[in-house]
């Protein structure tokens, strides 16, 4: 109870300090050319109509309601709100070891609601939280729905689950006599476990449930190759989670843990490193979902390559080992036909831009209409929300960006967005953020 108050008290004083930006009511947005999220076509000089929070019409030429308040974006390429579906909303640019005894969950409320505006301003209005402790990402959501801060919309996971000594195990590396509070609500061992705890996150707030069955990168000792989970475990979380009507998401890099992820029902691979041709088809039958996360990849390698000091131990090595293998994965995916949505896995990590990541994915090989649309309609159909993200069309959230160039010729830029709007609220104008009404 101490630490739910001092989440509140954080919650309360950045209220304080800011109050939410007052509701948009008749608002009509002049887009020069519009990437609508639907269509493969991109349409030229078209009308988008906001009421309160959501889009009503999408018309085409320059048209004015009676009493709307005009918003020009006519001389830039507007597109839906970008989608990650892979982020921690609750991590800081520290890896240390130290950090899991020196920061605690009131720590991670800061982080969130920094990381939060960090979202906002490079055009990312939805996020698919993969991993946060049991009170940040609820905290957070509650009062960015309330209009108390800025941020995304969060569909949250909370702790992710693995079994014991798998890659969310915080006592991985420690000494044995070292306990760590809560680290139960980390771990799996058994299916009846594994539905125990699936329903024990649905009630304490999350929106989504992640498993590791298979050893990780960032964590220390365990082996990436690895399948930590037993099938029955799996299709425990699978079947639980989605008759409570949530999905599942599985870090996974391992090709036999990726292959029985896949059967036992996962929604989606995020990272799936080593998967192959027979992972490819199970996706495809499954209509499983492969998230590369090839931002942290990079990020991870050139960390590891050029100050492996500065990660915890065993983890440099394979950073090397894996990660240059991701890219080419995503690329094969892709021409096999698996369906791709966006995720970064790095909210908090360093100063790189968060939409480098459809960049890669197109350097992997998407073209850059679906590199846009992992980013946007396949995002919102792996989340489960696509009749209220993902798309510029009527009955959507008016959840809307704004850049200057065409991200069909240059895809980078993406990485410089000058507009954002949030459920109707403008956050971001001509490059700035905006400050926000008493």
């Amino acid at each position: 109870m101490r630490l739910t108050r001092v989440a509140a008290a954080l919650l309360a004083a950045s209220t304080a300090l800011s109050a939410a930006p007052a509701w948009a009511k008749d608002v009509v947005i002049h887009a020069g050319t519009l990437i609508d999220g639907a269509s493969a076509t991109p349409r030229r000089q078209v009308s988008i109509i906001v009421k309160d929070e959501r889009i009503v019409a999408v018309q085409p030429g320059f048209v004015t309601p009676a009493g709307a308040e005009v918003i020009d974006l006519s001389g830039k390429t507007v597109l839906p709100g970008f989608i990650d579906t892979h982020d921690h909303i609750s991590m800081g640019p520290d890896w240390s070891v130290i950090n899991r005894f020196t920061r605690n969950q009131a720590d991670g409320v800061v982080t969130a609601m920094r990381n939060a505006v960090r979202d906002i301003e490079m055009g990312f209005t939805t996020v698919r939280d993969c991993g946060s402790g049991a009170i940040e990402a609820p905290a957070l959501n509650r009062a960015i729905a309330a209009r108390q801060l800025v941020g995304p919309r969060i569909w949250s996971a909370m702790q992710p689950l693995s079994a014991t000594g798998g890659h969310s195990d915080p006592a991985n590396g420690m000494q044995p006599e070292i306990h760590f509070e809560g680290r139960e609500n980390s771990i799996v061992d058994g299916p009846e476990d594994a539905q125990r705890k699936v329903r024990a996150h649905r009630r304490d707030g999350a929106a989504l449930i992640k498993i590791m069955p298979s050893g990780g990168v960032g964590s220390i000792g365990d082996d990436p190759n690895h399948m930590t989970m037993t099938d029955e475990e799996m299709r425990a979380v699978t079947s639980t989670a989605h008759e409570l009507g949530m999905k599942v998401a599985a870090h996974v890099h391992g090709n036999k843990a990726i292959n029985h992820a896949v059967e036992a029902g996962v929604d989606s691979v995020d990272h799936g490193t080593y998967a192959d041709a027979t992972s490819y088809a199970l996706m495809k039958k499954h209509g499983t979902f492969l998230v590369p996360t090839l931002l942290v990849a990079d990020w991870i390698y050139q960390t590891a390559v050029k100050t492996p000091q500065a990660l915890p131990p065993t983890v440099a090595e394979k950073a090397i080992a894996v990660t240059p293998t991701m890219i080419g994965n995503a690329g094969r995916a892709y021409k096999a036909g698996v369906k791709i949505a966006l995720g970064t896995d790095f909210t908090g990590l360093g100063d790189r831009n968060k939409a480098e990541e459809f960049a890669l994915l197109v350097k992997a090989g998407l073209t850059p209409m679906d590199a846009i649309f992992a980013g946007t309609r396949n995002a919102a159909e792996l989340i489960g929300a696509p009749q209220d993200i993902g798309s510029v069309q009527a009955g959507r959230y008016a959840d809307i960006v704004a850049v200057d160039g065409d991200p069909l010729a240059d895809i980078t830029v993406l990485q410089r967005v000058a507009f954002v709007m949030k459920g109707g609220d403008v956050l971001k104008r001509d490059g700035a953020m905006q400050p926000i009404a008493e």
